[in-house]
């Protein structure tokens, strides 16, 4: 059974770091989040514990020794367009941006980094030895979950997999009351860490 992954949040700023925190408390439920508000902090603690460091700009910038090294599970909580030259090549997130875009670049960094070949089974929910997800998604209702994802409405759903409206209705029930998700953007979420789509098209 794996363990729930853990991830530090050092930054000084109290609500970056909140607003942060309830980001990810969404996007991986089974996460232990801890936040530090300095580099010190995080030293008293297990700092080589973490599987992902989310970490501001001014902190990376200080203490680059201890971050360089772990750069696949490095995030730099970045401001604005314009880095320091120490920030180039390192995993960037732009702070000041929308929650959907906050979001949909986290994702994208989760999926580079597995691309790079960092272990990141942490963030993919359990599956059974057969490969299936626990919840169990039949072949139909992961289609509907894709086109869903996509912006589809039923009517579009229906019109794309040559089924009926009604039958839509019942995939989009069904798949609801698997995964315990309502919102589109959840559903998002849990296609990309599920590999069922890729963040770049959404």
């Amino acid at each position: 059974m794996k363990h729930a992954p853990e991830i530090a949040i050092v930054e000084p700023n109290t609500l970056t770091a909140i607003g942060l925190t309830a980001i990810l408390e969404r996007m991986i439920p089974s996460a232990i989040l801890r936040s530090f508000s300095s580099f010190a902090a995080l030293m008293d603690d297990t700092p080589d514990m973490y599987a992902h460091y989310f970490i501001s700009a001014q902190i990376y910038v200080e203490h680059t020794a201890f971050f360089l090294p772990r750069k696949p599970k490095t995030i730099v909580l970045a401001g604005g367009e314009s880095q320091p030259l120490q920030l180039v090549g390192m995993p960037t997130l732009n702070i000041y941006q929308p929650e959907e875009r906050l979001v949909k670049d986290i994702l994208k960094l989760h999926q580079q980094a597995h691309r790079d070949g960092h272990p990141t089974e942490p963030y993919h929910h359990s599956s059974t030895p057969s490969g299936t997800s626990k919840h169990d998604l039949s072949t139909r209702e992961i289609e509907v979950l894709v086109l869903l994802t996509k912006g589809l409405i039923n009517k579009e759903i229906a019109d794309k997999l040559n089924i009926s409206l009604t039958t839509v209705i019942t995939h989009r029930k069904n798949i609801t009351e698997k995964l315990g998700i309502k919102s589109v953007s959840g559903l998002t979420i849990y296609a990309v860490m599920n590999g069922y789509i890729e963040a770049d098209r959404i």
